[in-house]
Parts: structure tokens; C-alpha cells; sequence
């Protein structure tokens, strides 16, 4: 069985949809996993933040209009009066739902119950485009079989048990459909894997059913070698490992969600990356292959903030790491990058919601110093340890850019600097007229 994700500019308007029915409609037996329509989520947050604010006017208003939007998409998207009807009176269901909420006494669980709503609709709305065309498929709800644990990682065990018993109600069916994102938690309250989190519900999926590949169908053709918003003439890689994909989509690389690579690699299933515009296209396959090359590809990663803590104390001190270390799990804070000398440190992190609060710890173990607006850019080539020679052309190429922090030696794919954001068009424009020749 294979496993199609389709992202939501594959889904953003009736004619994307309608292009996804010969794509999914040949023999063999798939899942298929669909985002919301683009924009929807990011609209669904809008309204969560004014129901919040107890601005009930104005989140009525915005909800009206997207229900508005939804309803031009079932008038376009169907050709019969009785698709048409049953489509109307869906969107008007999960409209009204949210707009029920009580204002100023909106709760996070209810915003979850929110941001659910866009791959409910997507996937209902396709389901009833193929019943249309009078084409077989099945709509399983990921409410019951995707679930995370209480520190919000999937329940793999539940998952796996789970979405077996529902896959053997619908052997019949070649095309199943289900929604990316959304999930329950530990206590069975809806709940989701974080935006782009449609990736890592077809990894997942796709790990605990053992496919035979995972294709992530985008606007774009695969990983490129540099970004392609800031980077002329950047060429598509067709093939790369789990390794240095994750390297990639760790460090900036939009195509594909960081968290999705595990689970693929975990049981060594390949995932192909592929454009909906152009399917004609091979797009680019991630194996457990590795085709060293000196370098193969830059991705830039923003947002990122560094923490330098300074303390004599350090020389010689047992345990100090381990207490900074402390107070960033504290804060649930993952650290990026590290550099150490005798009498300093400094982390990098992309999530800066709890950044004076570490600080304000980290002042009991000497001085700290933060410096925000900055960017990670990572190469992902051979950087094993036993090879000479690769990493001064990097050097070469930014010695107008000036270097904050260096990580190299921990992984043997990827060679990390850290720079102002400011710098990182320029950066990644040099890097790929000095390396990618």
C-alpha cells in the first residue's frame, strides 16, 4: 500500500482537486492523507486569536467570510444540484459549529476543536468529489486511530493497533482518505502534530502499516540545492538519504516537515517528494543511500536566537553544562547549536517563548548576553571526519559575511553557521556560486 500526502496548494482550489483524481485513481490500493485548503488554517488561527480576545464581532465576521469562500469552492468544485446541496449544508455544519464558541471564554482545547475544522472539510469535500465521479473510496477519520502520548509525541502502539482495525473495515476500497495534522491526545481530546504536520501524519502512517513508499506531493519538485525564493538557476537533487533530508528540513528546507524523515527512516521506507503541477516529474526519492558528495546542497533557517553565558566558574567546573542543559529542558526549549570555550558558551534556539525566562536562570551561573534575529545556514555534503579538504571553499565563500558561530564535526552530512538574518540572501547567493559551479 502506498501513502499520498497532499499539501494545501495541491488542495487550495477546485481545479487543484479535481487534478488529484487521476493521481489517485489507478489500482493500486493508497491512503491518502490531505492538509487543509491553503490559507484555511491560518484563517481558522485568526479567528481562534479574536475569540480569545473577546472581540466576538469581529471573529464572527471572519468566520462568515471564510465560510463564504467555502461555499464558492463546493459551487465550482461539484457539477450536480445534489453534491452541490450536501456540500452547502456540510460547510454550514462546521461553520456554525465554531461559531457557537463563547467569546472570552475560549480554552485551548477548544481552539484545537478550531484548527481541526480545515482537514475535516478537505478530506470530506474530496470524498464527495469522488462519490461524484462515482469513484470507490473510503473516508477514515485520523480522530481514530491518530493519537499522541502526554509529552506529545505519537503513540506509535496505538496507532499502529489502530489504524489496522479501521483499514480491515474497508478492504475494498483502492483509495482511503484520512486528514493530515489533526489527532487525539492522551486524554482523547482533539489535538494536532503542529503545523506542517502533515508530513509526519504520512510518516507515521506509512511506518505502521510497513508501505511501500511515502510520496509528499508539493508545488515544487523535490529538494533543491538552494533555496529557489532567493537563488537562481537551483537545481532539483533526485536522490538523497534520510540522513541528509532530515539535515535539510531541520535547517529550513519548507518542502518537507523536520519531524517526517523518522518514522520513514526508522523502517527504512522510501519517500519521494513530487510536484502536483508537473507529476510527470520523479521529483526527489530519500533512501536509506548515501552518494557522498563534497556538497550537495544549503538550506537557511531563521528565527534563531543565541544565548552566551560567561562564567569563570566554568574552567574546571563538574556539572556545569549539565545545569544549563537543565534549564532549557525546564523550559521544554530544544537548543540548536553549541559552542564552548574555558569560561563561555553559547546555544542557539528557534523558539524564543520562553527566552528571558532561561536567561533569567542562567544569570545565577554567570553573565548572559542574547542576540536575536539571526539565521542558521546549514550545508549538507561529506563532512565525515576523515576527509580533507571540503570545508574551505564554505570560507571562501562568505568572507564578506561575518560568522557568529561555527558547528561542525557533530554530524558527518552537515557543516551549520550561524549569521545576522540580514546577511542571508547574500549568504546563500554565494554559497551557491562558489559550491554548486
Amino acid at each position: 500500500m502506498k501513502i499520498m500526502k497532499f499539501g494545501g496548494t495541491s488542495v487550495g482550489n477546485p481545479d487543484r482537486m479535481r487534478a488529484l483524481i487521476p493521481l489517485i485513481s489507478d489500482s493500486e490500493q493508497k491512503i491518502v492523507v490531505l492538509s487543509a485548503m491553503s490559507g484555511t488554517t491560518n484563517s481558522l488561527v485568526e479567528i481562534a486569536d479574536l475569540l480569545y480576545a473577546d472581540r466576538k464581532d469581529e471573529a464572527s465576521k471572519k468566520n462568515e467570510q471564510l465560510r463564504t469562500k467555502y461555499h464558492q469552492v463546493v459551487d465550482e468544485l461539484y457539477e450536480t444540484e445534489k453534491f452541490r446541496k450536501s456540500g452547502h449544508e456540510f460547510i454550514d455544519t462546521h461553520f456554525e459549529q465554531i461559531r457557537n464558541y463563547t467569546p472570552g471564554a475560549f480554552t485551548k482545547l477548544q481552539e484545537k476543536e478550531v484548527l481541526a475544522q480545515g482537514e475535516l472539510i478537505s478530506t470530506s469535500l474530496l470524498h464527495m468529489l469522488l462519490q461524484e465521479k462515482n469513484i470507490r473510496a473510503a473516508l477514515l477519520p485520523a480522530l481514530t486511530f491518530m493519537r499522541i502520548d502526554k509529552d506529545g509525541e505519537p503513540d506509535y502502539f496505538y496507532i499502529e493497533e489502530n489504524l489496522k482495525r479501521e483499514l480491515r473495515k474497508c478492504p475494498k476500497e483502492n483509495i482511503i482518505i484520512t486528514q493530515g495534522f489533526i489527532c487525539r491526545n492522551a486524554h482523547g481530546e482533539i489535538d494536532n502534530l503542529k503545523r506542517g504536520g502533515s508530513d509526519f501524519t504520512a510518516s507515521i502512517i506509512g511506518a505502521a502499516i510497513q508501505s511501500s513508499e511515502i510520496q509528499i506531493w508539493t508545488d515544487i519538485n523535490g529538494f533543491h540545492n538552494n533555496d529557489p525564493r532567493f537563488v537562481e538557476d537551483t537545481k532539483v537533487i533526485r536522490e538523497i538519504s534520510f540522513d541528509e533530508a532530515a539535515e535539510l528540513a531541520y535547517f529550513g528546507a519548507k518542502i518537507l516537515h523536520p519531524s517526517s524523515v523518522n518514522p520513514a527512516r526508522e523502517k527504512n521506507i522510501p519517500v519521494r517528494l513530487k510536484n502536483t503541477m508537473e507529476p510527470e516529474d520523479v521529483g526527489t526519492l530519500i533512501t536509506a543511500n548515501c552518494r557522498w558528495e563534497d556538497y550537495k546542497a544549503v538550506a537557511a533557517k531563521d528565527g534563531i536566537s543565541v544565548l552566551r553565558i560567561r562564567s569563570d566558574r566554568m574552567l574546571m567546573a563538574y556539572g556545569f553544562l549539565r545545569k544549563v542543559f537543565e534549564i532549557f529542558e525546564t523550559y521544554k526549549t530544544p537548543i540548536d547549536m553549541i559552542s564552548t570555550s574555558e569560561v563561555s558558551v553559547s546555544l542557539t534556539i528557534d523558539n524564543a517563548s520562553y527566552i528571558n525566562e532561561i536567561a533569567k536562570e542562567l544569570r545565577e551561573l554567570g553573565a548572559v548576553e542574547i542576540e536575536q534575529n539571526l539565521s542558521i545556514i546549514c550545508v549538507v555534503g561529506d563532512f565525515r571526519p576523515e576527509r580533507t579538504g571540503s570545508a574551505p571553499e564554505i570560507f571562501e565563500a562568505l568572507n564578506t559575511i561575518p560568522l557568529k558561530m561555527i558547528s561542525y564535526g557533530g554530524s558527518p552530512y552537515s557543516l551549520s553557521l550561524l549569521i545576522d538574518t540580514k546577511n542571508k540572501v547574500d549568504a546563500l547567493r554565494l554559497l551557491s556560486k562558489h559550491l554548486f559551479k
